[in-house]
This record gives structure tokens, sequence and C-alpha cells, in this order.
């Protein structure tokens, strides 16, 4: 009667967003990003401020940009890892796009700020690094076309992938900008192994970097003077990775103790590429365990959740994405402990940048829409299915 008076109680079709992206969400690999965020801030109120007063502005100038830029990033990691795999693929097209214009655009538009590669847009009040955000939208984008031609009468989508990609390469080498470079050549590469590359390929696309990398060497000074500088067995103490190789040393187990550190006062990338020394300096090895740990955490956690995946698109996606991450991270440290030549490379979530973090954002919050846990798509769930068949 009740029913016939007022009406049916609406049943709900499924179950509400929140609780289902919280119910599916890798929360420890979620739990190390917002921790490296943490990390990032504290390291930035150490090294960023004899640069806040070198350049007039308050001595939290920079850290306050950093917070700012960092909540626009975790905003658009959670709002990212609501999305489905299909809504990341259609936006992350759009992204690729428009990214990959503004990349074309940049020996036009774009400025170096007196570091010699044009790698940015001046906005006034920010500057907009175009790169940064191009390598998720094309790590998506290469994963769709990869996937896509493994499928029966499917398009060459991975000889297009890779032309893709070699037009990129080439844009970032003529800005110069070969860290970057080599980042995408490596996550393509990547998703190229995992999708069932004949190894005598890779094995010869390997012999090519090599000959790019020598030819960069004969034609580019500043690739040239960078890896001089790698080899020379001499380091010179008034130079960047002078400064950093010595504050890693005094740094020693424990630090010299916070706010003591006196890199920061010399090394004019303290907040941003060379971050990880000003951690070693002042809290030492210990808080670059952390580091390393936090970084491994999330690549290891994020590569086991996606061998369980079925699905082909989304296992290369996010094997690209996680690799690039980890990647990225190692090529940071490499640098600071002179174990690679300078790349002048972010480390992702602890550096200063807002296009370095707020792309980072993105790009995790798509690894953990990726990620998340779809039973329905898991191979185990399919061959059991198929077992009780």
């Amino acid at each position: 009667m009740t029913e016939m008076v007022y009406g049916a109680v609406p049943v709900p079709t499924g179950e509400p967003i929140l609780p289902k992206w919280w119910r599916t969400l890798d929360k420890w690999s979620m739990s190390c990003i917002l921790t490296l965020f943490v990390l990032g801030l504290l390291l930035g109120l150490a090294a960023s401020v004899p640069l806040a007063e070198r350049n007039g502005f308050d001595n939290f100038h920079y850290v306050q940009r950093q917070a700012i830029y960092g909540v626009t990033a975790l905003m658009a990691m959670i709002l990212t890892s609501m999305m489905s795999p299909q809504l990341v693929r259609r936006l992350a097209v759009v992204g690729f796009a428009c990214a990959f214009l503004a990349l074309a655009l940049l020996p036009i538009l774009g400025t170096d700020f007196g570091k010699g590669a044009v790698r940015w847009y001046s906005l006034g009040f920010a500057s907009l690094q175009p790169s940064e955000f191009l390598k998720p939208g094309f790590v998506v984008v290469a994963a769709w076309m990869i996937s896509s031609s493994q499928q029966i009468n499917g398009p060459p989508g991975t000889l297009i992938s890779f032309g893709i990609c070699m037009a990129v390469v080439m844009m970032l080498v003529l800005q110069p900008d070969f860290g970057q470079a080599c980042l995408i050549l490596f996550g393509w590469g990547v998703m190229y192994f995992v999708a069932g590359a004949p190894m005598l390929l890779l094995v010869g696309m390997a012999c090519v970097v090599v000959l790019g990398g020598v030819f960069a060497y004969s034609s580019s000074e500043h690739f040239a003077r960078r890896i001089d500088g790698f080899l020379n067995p001499e380091i010179d103490p008034t130079t960047q990775m002078g400064y950093a190789t010595n504050a890693i040393r005094e740094g020693g187990l424990f630090g010299v103790g916070v706010g003591e550190g006196q890199v920061k006062w010399s090394l004019p990338d303290a907040h941003t590429d060379f971050i990880v020394a000003v951690a070693a300096e002042e809290y030492g090895l210990i808080l670059v365990l952390v580091l390393i740990g936090l970084y491994a955490m999330v690549v290891v956690r994020s590569l086991f959740r996606l061998m369980r995946e079925r699905d082909t698109f989304i296992r290369l996606a996010g094997t690209g994405l996680v690799c690039m991450f980890g990647v990225q991270a190692m090529i940071n440290m490499g640098v600071a402990v002179r174990l690679l030549p300078a790349k002048g490379m972010t480390l992702p979530f602890v550096s200063y940048g807002g296009s370095s973090l707020i792309a980072g954002g993105i790009a995790l919050g798509m690894l953990l829409s990726f990620t998340r846990a779809r039973p329905q798509g898991e191979i185990a769930d399919f061959l059991r299915g198929r077992g009780r068949g």
C-alpha cells in the first residue's frame, strides 16, 4: 500500500564512486606518494631559503609556491585516479595533442631563462614546461596504439607509436633536452618489451641509441661538456657537481643537522636538480634511503598489481608510467652522487617546480587508476571462470 501511494524506493544501480574508489585503490602507493610530497616540503624549507634571499623574496616564498603546486598536483592525482581507464585514455589523447603542439611551438614562443635550452613558456606569474605534460600523455597514447596492433586486423599501432616517439625525441634533442629525450625512448622501449618485442630488435635499438649518443657528443657542445665533466676523474669543487659531492660526503650517516647544511648557499639548483644533496647533508644517508625505499615501494607494488591485469592497454600504460617514474628518480639521484652525467631532471614529487609537480600528479593519478583492483579483469579470475565451465 505504501509503495502504491508514495512510489517504490529507488534501488541504487551501483556502488557510489568514493567508496568504490577507496576500496579498489592501492593505498600503500598513495601513502608513499603523499609521504614524498611532505618530504619535498620539508627539504624545500631548507633548500629554497638562499634562493629566495638572492631574488629578494620572502624566505619561504618558494616553499609556499611549492605547497600551492603540490596541492594542485594532489587534487589532479586524486581526480584522475577516480576515472575509468577508458576516460583516462580519452583525456590523455587530448592532453598529448596539446602538449605536442606546445612543444613544437617552443622555438618560436619559448624562452630559456638564461639556461641555454629553450624548454619553457613564460606566463609572467609562472613558467610552463610542455615536455613534463607530454610524458604521461605519450605513454598512454603509445600503449593504446601498441595494444591495438595486437588485435586481429588491428592497425600498425606499434609503427605509428614509434614514429610519434621519434618525432618527440627529435624536438627534445633540438632544445636541447637529452635527459627527457632518453626518458621518452626508455618509456616506449619498456612498453614495446612488455608487449613481446623480439630481443634482437631491442638490442638493435640500443645500438642505435649508442650511435645517437656518439653523434650528439660530436655535434653538440652542451652535450659534450656534460659528458667530459662526468668522465673527468678530477671534480672541480666550484661546480655544482663538486658542491653536491662534498655535501653528500659531509652529511655522513645522520647528517650535520637541520638547517646546518651549507651546500644550499652554493648550489643554484639546490631546490630542484640537487635536492638529494641537501637531504644527504642535513639529514644524512638515512633520509636518502627512506626516499629510495618510497620510490621502490611505488614501483614494485604497481608492477605486481599490473602483472595480474588482463587488459593489454592497462598493463602497457601502467608499466610505462611507473617505469618512467622510477627511472626519473634514479637518474636524479644518480646525477647527485656522480653515477650519471648531469641531466637537469627533477626528483618526482620532491623537487621544486610547478610543471614537474602537476604533471607528475596527473601521471601518478593515471597510474593509480590503472592499478585499481578490477577482479573481472584479472587473468586469475578468467582462468578460474574457464575451470568452472
